[in-house]
């Protein structure tokens, strides 16, 4: 069932707020039944815990970003659409909203990611570019983040099948130039992907982000070439926390860009050699584990004694803590607790944690 247009722009104003992230949006949600009721009550909530300078994003410009996103040629996707990504619906926390360019359908479709490294060797390309291939011969949307190397390799490789472009800046912010013929190829046969505003420009704080976007929308994501400190291994990362399949290409240990893969094999990921690995995989493996979920959030009514709250932040720490164990640390409801970390997370006095876990 379609969500009323008024909700929609509720969405994209209540995500586009200050301190409100995936975790706190979703959980802002389930407390109010609603990002119109959650808009009303956000002011006056955050004014209770001593900020009284806080205020909403206004309308004008959400209506901004509707218009340069129309101007765009982008379609706007908020959770709870009917064509929202199953795969990312299922993630705990979900983006709560996406903007495409291009075949939105090709999102709800099953997709493989394919990551690597920037600077690539020619061997590399060549690998990423036939396993993309092949991928799309046997029916798999193929996911990846625009940049050079790798990733500009597997966009070319599935650009005939159907390919996935998730961007760490705005829908219309192409990242590298150099891949603009690339930008527009898929945004024309395939789709680009991005939950940041439009006209944003990508900041290194945007590419875990997009990261967890690519993992999210996949069934298993395949590292091609990494070293041990790059975004590809994040994205590796995040895909095994969301219970996706990881595949690593081994490579020469010689090669510095071999490292990433080669760690992963040792770790645990499923060997690829090629679209027999994958097939046999999804064939005959479970999917590596089950994403961690958040205890349910049943939010107490009334207000919340600024005692307790007290209490909570004084249990917080650097290091993330589930949020069952604060409850049990002060033999209180969990509903009391996610409240609490909710309305302090919202003064900036904690961070909120996909599954339910919050830090300082």
């Amino acid at each position: 069932m379609a969500l009323p247009e008024e909700e929609r722009f509720a969405r994209l104003r209540l995500a586009r707020a200050d301190r409100v992230g995936p975790v706190t949006f979703r959980q802002l949600l389930d407390r109010f039944g609603s990002a119109s009721a959650a808009l009303d009550a956000l002011p006056d909530l955050i004014r209770k815990r001593g900020d009284h300078g806080y205020t909403l994003p206004p309308a004008e410009r959400i209506e901004a970003e509707l218009a340069a996103g129309t101007a765009a040629g982008a379609t706007l996707i908020v959770l709870g659409d009917p064509d929202y990504p199953p795969q990312l619906a299922a993630l705990d926390p979900p983006p709560p909203l996406l903007w495409t360019r291009g075949n939105r359908s090709l999102l709800s479709r099953e997709a493989v990611a394919v990551v690597g490294a920037r600077i690539a060797s020619a061997g590399g390309q060549r690998i990423a570019r036939g396993l993309a291939a092949a991928l799309g011969e046997a029916g798999f949307v193929v996911a990846s983040g625009l940049a050079r190397g790798i990733d500009t390799a597997a966009h070319q490789g599935a650009l005939k099948t159907g390919t996935v472009a998730v961007l760490g800046g705005g829908v219309d912010d192409v990242y590298p130039p150099d891949n603009a013929g690339l930008y527009e190829e898929i945004a024309e046969h395939g789709c680009v992907v991005s939950e940041s505003p439009m006209g944003a420009r990508a900041q290194a704080r945007d590419f875990p982000r997009r990261n967890r976007i690519i993992s999210g929308l996949s069934r298993g994501v395949i590292v091609v070439e990494a070293e041990l400190r790059s975004g590809s291994l994040i994205t590796a990362r995040l895909a095994a926390e969301q219970g996706r399949d990881v595949f690593a290409v081994p490579g020469s240990p010689l090669d510095p860009r071999s490292k990433g893969p080669n760690e992963l094999l040792r770790q645990g990921a499923i060997l690829c050699e090629g679209i027999d690995d994958v097939r046999r995989a999804f064939e005959t493996l479970r999917t590596l584990s089950e994403p961690p979920a958040a205890p349910p959030f049943d939010p107490p009514s009334g207000d919340l004694d600024p005692a307790f709250l007290e209490q909570v932040a004084a249990l917080l720490s650097p290091t993330p803590t589930p949020r069952d164990e604060l409850a049990r640390a002060l033999d209180a409801p969990i509903g009391a607790v996610a409240a609490a970390l909710l309305e302090l997370s919202l003064v900036g006095r904690a961070t909120l944690l996909p599954g339910g876990s919050a830090s300082l």
